[in-house]
């Protein structure tokens, strides 16, 4: 017996796919937050310890920013999984993981300084690159399928 797929079919099963990745990786940002703390640059933490000023773009303490982006990439998944909903939300997570990229050099560049490790160089190495599919992967489902 064959089984017929459909754009349509195949871009569901997408977006199903990477709705429960973006899932998995909002419950990371509340189970393991510290995981994601170097990939929020410096300049955007505010520092509420008064050692230094905060610049225009400290708005948000990196715990917080890290509480956002799981909330963010938790409201992504769900925008996903509704077809009248896909392509802006997939519009969304592909500027989003598009804007993790400053997050992720960031993170690279601090690796290979003298604070760096190299259990950490070889993690932002691999996780830098991997953000390339990612917003390739994401981009794919901002277009409408077309009914069979």
């Amino acid at each position: 017996m064959s089984f017929r797929r459909s754009g349509r079919d195949l871009q569901t099963l997408s977006a199903a796919a990477l709705s429960a990745l973006l899932l998995a990786s909002a419950a990371k940002h509340f189970r393991e937050p510290e995981f994601f703390h170097p990939v929020v640059p410096d300049i955007l933490c505010r520092d509420d310890s008064g050692r230094q000023p905060n610049g225009p773009l400290a708005v948000l303490s990196r715990e917080e920013w890290v509480a956002a982006s799981g909330l963010l990439e938790a409201a992504a998944a769900v925008g996903l999984l509704i077809p009248a909903t896909r392509p802006a939300a997939a519009g969304c997570v592909t500027a989003m993981f598009t804007a993790f990229l400053a997050g992720h050099v960031d993170a690279l560049r601090t690796a290979y300084g003298p604070e760096g490790t190299p259990r950490r160089r070889l993690v932002h190495t691999l996780r830098l690159p991997l953000q390339a599919p990612l917003i390739g992967w994401a981009w794919t489902l901002t277009r409408r399928s077309r009914r069979p």
